[in-house]
Parts: structure tokens; sequence; C-alpha cells
């Protein structure tokens, strides 16, 4: 079977999910979609597919489509998700969203309560936890390998001048981190946070307009501890982020996504390494294995409760980023 699929919005991120489709077997790319005309005539001729200029039209046009990934951008990255997600679920297309699922949180649990209602499968482009190296080490949390679950570390921080809100920073890169951090130590139920703005000569008072620096303790449902670094300042040219968790018998370190993996026993010094596992080179690439999913989950009708990364999975992490912001407004620790 081959998974026909539409891409509602064709800037970088859209235009990337279509290599993605396009050199799949088990995919046809039969749409792409763009309010900005000139977009969707210069994809759908790259692409050599049919154009559409909005939601609407493309869901009246009578295509097969099977699933539609939603690659619109707006404020803070997530603020145009809403309105194009709720069009395609009502009409009942399964949708995989770009992150963050919404930077409102309210619009967040609207479309995940429409999946669920309508009984679509509804994912969102949490790419990080989707690499070999990732799934090597929880299957290592998984087997036992670590013991006991202490302590999850994760530093993620990359150069991005970007100045669109105070909240860009948190909102739309640390989904990424979150759902890492959540992929191997399940729920948050408390968190306590502190932000910075970096240096911006041509800035208010001298500084950015976004926090673009954050320092995150978190404690979660089965009692791990956690702690996230993130900056738009620190990034430089090499070192995405660092993944750290630590057990009772030994501790785990993932580097820059899914080059490099090493396993540290507490009681032993034969340190086993592991670099560009299933042959994954870089951040890129974790775009193929993410979207892959996706296709094959599609294929094999899975129930929407089952999917990978799921809308939900997305609303929660959004649910810990609006913490951390009260958190950091209220000077206390935020229960959630």
């Amino acid at each position: 079977m081959s998974l026909k699929v539409a891409i509602v919005g064709m800037g970088g991120i859209g235009n990337r999910h279509a290599q993605v489709y396009e050199k799949r077997q088990d995919a046809e790319l039969v749409a792409v979609c763009d309010i900005i005309q000139e977009k969707a005539d210069r994809a759908a001729e790259r692409y050599k597919t049919k154009a559409f200029y909005s939601v609407k039209e493309l869901v009246s046009s009578g295509l097969q489509i099977d699933a539609v990934s939603v690659c619109s951008a707006g404020k803070e990255n997530g603020g145009d998700h809403h309105l194009p997600t709720m069009e395609l679920l009502e009409a009942g297309y399964p949708v995989l969203g770009e992150k963050p699922i919404s930077n409102e949180i309210a619009k967040a649990r609207e479309m995940v309560a429409l999946a669920k209602r309508k009984n679509l499968r509804y994912g969102i482009n949490l790419n990080h936890r989707f690499t070999p190296a990732a799934l090597r080490a929880r299957e290592w949390v998984q087997q036992g390998r670590l013991g006991e679950l202490n302590i999850i570390n994760m530093t993620m921080w990359i150069n991005n001048p970007n100045e669109t809100s105070p909240w860009f920073h948190i909102r739309a890169l640390h989904p990424h981190s979150l759902d890492v951090m959540r992929y191997f130590a399940d729920d948050v139920a408390k968190v306590h946070a502190f932000f910075k703005r970096g240096p911006k000569k041509d800035g208010p008072d001298g500084r950015r307009v976004c926090w673009s620096n954050v320092q995150a303790n978190l404690l979660f449902k089965n009692g791990v501890i956690g702690h996230l670094t993130g900056s738009y300042d620190a990034g430089g040219s090499y070192g995405l982020e660092t993944l750290e968790v630590v057990g009772s018998e030994a501790r785990f370190v993932l580097r820059d996504a899914c080059e490099h993996l090493e396993f540290y026993p507490r009681s032993s010094r034969q340190v086993e390494t592991y670099s560009y596992l299933g042959g994954m080179m870089g951040f890129n690439e974790t775009f193929d294995s993410r979207i892959g999913r996706w296709v094959e989950q599609n294929i094999q009708k899975v129930k929407p409760e089952e999917i990978d990364a799921s809308g939900e999975d997305a609303l929660k992490v959004q649910t810990i980023i609006e913490a951390v912001i009260e958190s950091w407004e209220k000077g206390t620790v935020v229960t959630l």
C-alpha cells in the first residue's frame, strides 16, 4: 500500500516533509497547500503534484488523501497550526502536525479533543525521540540496565536571533527537549524555573526581547528528578543537545540528538560507545525517521491512541512549558 499524503504549509519545514515523502516507496505526495499562492505553485511544480490555496479547497477537491502534514508556522512557530488542523480533523483526515502543537494551550486542547472525538490519528513531529540512538537507550531503560532511574538532565541550545515574543525560545524550541525527557522519565509533577534575557545591542535596555536562556528543575511523578538547560544564545558550530539519564546501576549520555551514545556502568570502567547508530549522521535525518514512522503507523492502521509522539504527548509537553513560564512569573514551584 502507498499512503497518499498532502502537505499544508510549504515553507522550509513543509518542503522537508515533502522531500521525505517523495523518496519513500510507501508514500505518494498528491497535493500541496499554502495560502501564499506562489509557494503552493512552486512546490507543486517541484514535486509534480496539485496545488491548493486553502484547506477548504483541498478537502473539497475529491482527491483521495490518507493523511496530511500540517507545517504552518505563525507566532512562536505554533500560532498558525490550530485552524488548518481543526479543518482537516473535522473533515476526517489523520494529521501529523509540526511542533509546537500550539503556542496557546487552550487551542492545543481543542485539537487533541477533536482528534479523539473523531477517532483520528494525530501525531506531532517531535522527531528527537525517533533516532536509533534514542531507541537503543530506551531499550536499556526498559531492560533494567540502568537500574532505578534517579536523574535526567537535558541541555539544548542553538543560535537563534529571532525576537518574535518574550516566550518564543521556551515555546518553540523546548517541546523537543521536554518530550525527550518525558520519553525516558514519563509525566512531570512539579516545575521550578528561572529565565535570563541575553544581551542585544539594539534591544530594549540592551537586552533581547525573548527570555533566551532558561534553567528548569523538574520533579517527575515517578520520583525522578530532572533539569533542563536551554538557550538561544549558547549554540556554537557544534553541539545541539546533550541528554544524560542516571540510574542506580548505570547512566547513559546521548549527544546531538542521534550522533553519539555512551553507556557508563556504575561498577565498571567498561564504557560502551556508539556513533551514528543505524547510519543516522545528523539531526536533519530525524525527519526521515519520524515521518517514516508516521507513514508506517497509518498503513498499519494502528489505533489513534497508539500513535508515537501523539497530539496528546505534545499537549502534555506544552502544559509543562506553560508551567515553566508560570513558575518564573510567580517565583514559585508550580504543580501540574
